[in-house]
């Protein structure tokens, strides 16, 4: 009975061994996945123009907001000096600290004291004009970063709409013997662009903020300095 029991088990082990070695070899699913560039290059053409504008935006971003931060910069004794040598009538003195100082700021002080002896009104003007002048110099360049937070989106959209008439031409061409992968290009092509033109249109939109905000605080400081200047020639001299 136990020579008839073996037998049997030997006899299955050979079958299922057999069974394993005739059903075909199952490779594991493998998962494609897409580079950042190849994803840019299923966006198609429209991804150049989406691409420059991105560069555009963050050269002109870093290269502001190291001008604005430099202009920023403020030193505490400045207008102390200026008060100093004013009351004792040291003007070259004051004129070529003004000078020396690299500060939009200092700029509009030295254009005053430039003026110094003629009215109020004429050397209010005077310093006004200079801070028009300053203002413009930090603002160089800013209105690329706000065309890149517009133009980049609606780039994006019209290689969606570009995209999407291709994948309906490929369609009409195709007739009855539409595959998937015959639409999956224009898909892509929309898709990907639409993608990228929001992703370099936001980031473009908050550069264009964070600078604006710098700006204006270099502004009110440079108001502050010209009302504290004003205000310096109406003192008595002590």
């Amino acid at each position: 009975m136990l020579g008839v029991l073996m037998q049997i088990n030997e006899t299955g082990t050979a079958v299922v061994d057999t069974v394993a070695q005739m059903l075909p070899s199952v490779a594991a699913p493998t998962v494609e996945t897409l580079s950042l560039w190849q994803l840019t290059l299923k966006g198609g053409p429209i991804m150049i123009p989406i691409g420059v504008l991105s560069i555009i935006a963050i050269y002109i971003f870093v290269e502001r907001f190291l001008a604005v931060q430099k202009a920023g910069k403020e030193d505490s004794g400045f207008m102390n000096n200026i008060r100093e040598f004013i009351h004792t009538g040291k003007i070259d003195s004051a004129i070529s600290l003004a000078k020396n100082t690299d500060t939009p700021y200092a700029r509009m002080i030295h254009k005053g004291l430039l003026r110094l002896g003629k009215p109020l009104g004429d050397i209010n003007t005077a310093i006004e004009n200079t801070g028009k002048l300053e203002i413009a110099k930090l603002e160089k360049n800013i209105t690329g970063l706000a065309t890149a937070a517009g133009g980049a989106p609606m780039l994006g959209f019209l290689g969606t709409v570009t995209g999407m008439v291709r994948a309906f031409y490929q369609m009409s061409k195709a007739g009855n013997n539409i595959e998937i992968g015959t639409l999956s290009g224009g898909i892509y092509e929309a898709m990907v662009t639409t993608v990228a033109g929001l992703i370099v249109g936001l980031i473009a939109y908050f550069c264009y903020n964070i600078i604006v905000a710098r700006i204006q605080r270099v502004v009110n400081k440079m108001e502050a300095r010209a009302t504290e200047f004003m205000d310096l020639l109406q003192e008595p001299a002590s």
